[in-house]
């Protein structure tokens, strides 16, 4: 069949009449080939649109890892900055994304690759598109050079540890003293295997090596630098993915922050990306439900200089939200929630005193959700900025500045 692409879904393909789903095309594109189901699983482009680029790495056709390689720069952060607005219109409130943050290639310092052991060894890679097969990628243009270097290591490590029945997972970053790699999904660890590591690790210069968060291996603490602080995350902490793109939501945060009195309230604080940098204007609260993240943080914010005072709280907010009289302590909320939003805590926020809110969200939906709570209650978008730091993929961030 011939169809014309008439627009992008929010996994990153082309959408046809039909609707027909058609992998890696562009809105305005004349593609045919074999329909099965309502797929257009290998199209052949018959008019291509003016925004196709050649993608620029090697693996792009086989490899899972990027959608969006095909499209230049310019129309993916045009369809980023939509998606959002388009969501926020979804719930009524019509705004503007002010600018596109996206990061260069080669800058991720944070990956999870997957690797599965083989007859000769391991293989370690991304997953090709749609599929559970694993492709190797010896030049992967996403990551940091120090990532794709250390692939060899990674297929040692798996080679020793994994298992031929299941995958393995590896998060491996980038840290200021060295590569910190975190594995999940091998076999129990033991004495000979924890040895085995050790030498490993100690070889090939890794800073940590950790198997299902336990610390197998540790040449020297994984640094990480927020704002005057030098934090060790937990094994397998969530870290932003790029330098450029926590400098950008940092920056953000900042401004959305500028001319608010009083102490700061960081809502879903990880281990300090927002609170180390905002104690060096006064005094912040930090809330998370990880205990261990927040003693990395603290242990951060007791060695740097200059800083004013970090609490931290340990608490669930899915659970257990603060509620608006708690909430009146502070003069200015950050909250920076997973995936699914934070519905729950966005209302506690509505409910209070507060005057200014900086909101970081990694989706769209449930950040119009949550805006269209805070609107309701009273609150202005002042701005809008979308950072693309996960390059290529059909990922959005969002960060927001609120004023009442």
């Amino acid at each position: 069949m011939q169809a014309t692409i008439l627009r992008l879904g929010h996994l990153g393909d082309g959408i046809a009449e039909g609707p027909v789903f058609v992998p890696r095309t562009l809105p305005g594109e004349v593609v045919e080939g074999e329909l099965s189901g309502d797929r257009l699983a290998s199209p052949r482009i018959v008019t291509p649109s003016s925004n196709r680029v050649s993608a620029p790495c090697p693996h792009y056709r086989g490899c899972g890892g990027c959608a969006l390689q095909h499209a230049s720069d310019d129309f993916v952060a045009d369809w980023k900055a939509g998606v959002v607005e388009t969501a926020l219109s979804a719930v009524g409130i019509e705004a503007k994304v002010r600018r596109v943050h996206t990061s260069p290639p080669g800058s991720r310092r944070r990956a999870t690759f997957t690797g599965r052991r083989t007859k000769s060894g391991a293989i370690i890679g991304f997953h090709a598109p749609y599929s559970d097969a694993i492709r190797e990628v010896p030049h992967c243009l996403l990551v940091r050079p120090a990532l794709v270097e250390a692939l060899p290591v990674l297929e040692r490590i798996v080679t020793l540890g994994g298992s031929r029945k299941g995958e393995v997972r590896l998060t491996v970053t980038e840290t200021d003293s060295g590569l910190d790699v975190a594995v999940t999904g091998g076999k129990p660890i033991d004495v000979s295997l924890q040895a085995h590591f050790g030498a490993v690790a100690a070889e090939a210069g890794l800073a940590r090596l950790s198997w299902d968060r336990e610390v197998v291996a540790m040449e020297r603490p994984p640094l990480v630098q927020f704002g005057r602080a030098q934090v060790t995350p937990p094994p397998g902490a969530f870290l932003q993915a790029t330098t450029e793109g926590e400098a950008a939501l940092v920056a953000g945060v900042r401004e959305a922050l500028d001319g608010a009195t009083g102490d700061i309230v960081d809502l879903f604080a990880g281990c300090g990306t927002f609170s180390l940098p905002l104690a060096e204007r006064g005094h912040v609260h930090a809330v998370e439900a990880e205990e261990e993240m927040l003693e990395a943080l603290d242990r951060g914010w007791r060695h740097a200089p200059g800083l004013h005072a970090v609490t931290t709280e340990t608490r669930d907010l899915f659970r257990r939200p603060l509620d608006a009289e708690a909430l009146s302590h502070f003069g200015a909320a950050v909250i920076d929630p997973p995936r699914a939003g934070a519905e729950r805590q966005v209302e506690s926020l509505a409910a209070s005193n507060i005057s200014r809110v900086a909101m970081v969200s990694c989706s769209p939906v449930t950040f119009a959700r949550d805006t269209a709570r805070l609107v309701q209650a009273g609150f202005g978008i002042a701005w809008m900025d979308v950072v693309d730091q996960f390059r290529w993929s059909t990922h959005v961030e969002i960060i927001a500045a609120f004023t009442r």
